[in-house]
């Protein structure tokens, strides 16, 4: 296995295991499966564990499997405080109390603030007093190191970064949403700080090997020599300084093999001129598939009403290039549930944005047909219903 370091000089493993998909029966988890794919994975060198308070039955099944096995001491924990239920300081205790049970350990190595959208969301935390709470827990050794998982735009990704002194953080990255949410400037302004950063989403759930174009997936056939599209993907990230460890959703034998194997292979500075090429050519296949030819570049924004143009514009194409549900489900999150309300209907045709675009979009049209698909009436009623809940629910 290809190790890097953390802050503190721990080696990570550079594949991380994603605990949010392992596979279900009956609605529940099977950990007899998870507990073999879990210890294959330890056994090939994968010591990174990443999982959280809402993924269901998670945390208890990875608590249970590294008991049984004798091997919490073989491996990094990571996991998150549901930040988005914390009314006050004893529910974060609360919360964190009940994980710690889960988990069957008295120790989170690494704990991140999840799904922080902007830094009004870490602001509001420090005002509970979030700070002490996670200062007494580093100084007791409760916590090893804390960081946060992210949802968001660019500009609020380096803005929650200037907020605090982070030990890690966790952004989705993939050689499609290379300019969009933290994107390379996110990872590289990480870098700058000395912030190691963990991959989520590195084949965008899957849909960059299984909801390729055909197109996409006969050139790699073609020209990757051999590479799957998961390896190429993979590689393109393995490539990349700042990156500590890329996580997977791993729920087979099979893929666990594959993707340790992948990860003994890669290194930094290793993508060749083909390779990046072939990159290139397989994203613009993908972008032939788009309805706005957004880059991300942001010269739209800010915008003086609040609206993320370019995250409604990413999400909206997504709609197209993977499915209507993975765009839709992915506005509701990064968009929708924040703080301050950034959707496409705060629009009130200023104009502003299409002065400045690049890309010279006709932004105010696309912004009424990306709203129009993003958030049907069912949808719209099902966002206020989770932000009155996520604003105003349990503490």
């Amino acid at each position: 296995m290809y190790y890097t370091e953390d802050r503190y000089g721990h080696k990570v493993s550079r594949l991380g295991f994603g605990c949010m998909r392992f596979k279900r029966s009956a609605g529940s988890i099977d950990v007899n499966k998870a507990e073999k794919e879990i210890m294959d994975a330890i056994g090939r060198g994968v010591n990174y564990f990443d999982t959280a308070y809402i993924y269901p039955g998670s945390e208890d099944c990875l608590g249970e499997v590294l008991e049984r096995n004798g091997a919490r001491d073989k491996v990094f924990i990571a996991t998150k405080l549901p930040q988005y239920l914390i009314k006050n300081r004893s529910a974060a205790e609360r919360y964190f109390k009940e994980e710690l049970k889960r988990l069957r350990t008295d120790q989170v190595d690494f704990y991140l603030m999840h799904m922080l959208t902007d830094v009004k969301v870490w602001n509001n935390l420090c005002a509970l007093g979030i700070r002490d709470w996670i200062e007494e827990k580093k100084s007791s050794g409760a916590i090893g190191q804390i960081g946060f998982s992210f949802h968001g735009n660019t500009a609020a990704f380096k803005e929650i970064l200037e907020a605090y002194d982070w030990d890690f953080c966790q952004i989705q990255y993939n050689y499609v949403d290379e300019h969009t949410q933290a994107g390379r400037a996110g990872l590289e302004a990480a870098r700058e700080r000395g912030i190691p950063v963990v991959i989520m989403e590195p084949l965008r759930g899957g849909k960059l090997v299984t909801m390729l174009p055909q197109k996409a997936k006969d050139l790699i056939a073609e020209r990757g020599g051999g590479l799957s599209p998961q390896e190429l993907a993979f590689r393109w990230l393995y490539d990349q300084e700042g990156i500590m460890t890329v996580l997977s959703g791993m729920n087979s034998l099979e893929m666990v093999e594959d993707n340790c194997r992948i990860a003994e292979r890669a290194a930094e500075g290793k993508l060749g001129a083909e390779e990046m090429a072939l990159i290139a050519d397989v994203k613009a296949e993908i972008a032939r598939s788009i309805k706005v030819p957004c880059t991300g570049c942001g010269y739209c924004m800010p915008c003086p009403h609040g609206v993320d143009i370019p995250g409604a514009f990413r999400c909206y194409n997504r709609m197209f290039t993977e499915s209507k549900s993975s765009g839709r489900g992915e506005y509701m999150q990064s968009v929708g549930l924040r703080k301050e309300k950034s959707v496409t209907t705060q629009c009130v045709g200023c104009g502003r944005c299409e002065k400045h675009c690049p890309q010279h979009i006709e932004i105010i049209k696309e912004l009424k047909n990306a709203g129009s698909a993003l958030m049907p009436l069912p949808r719209r009623i099902a966002l206020e219903v989770a932000r009155r809940f996520l604003m105003h629910g349990k503490g």
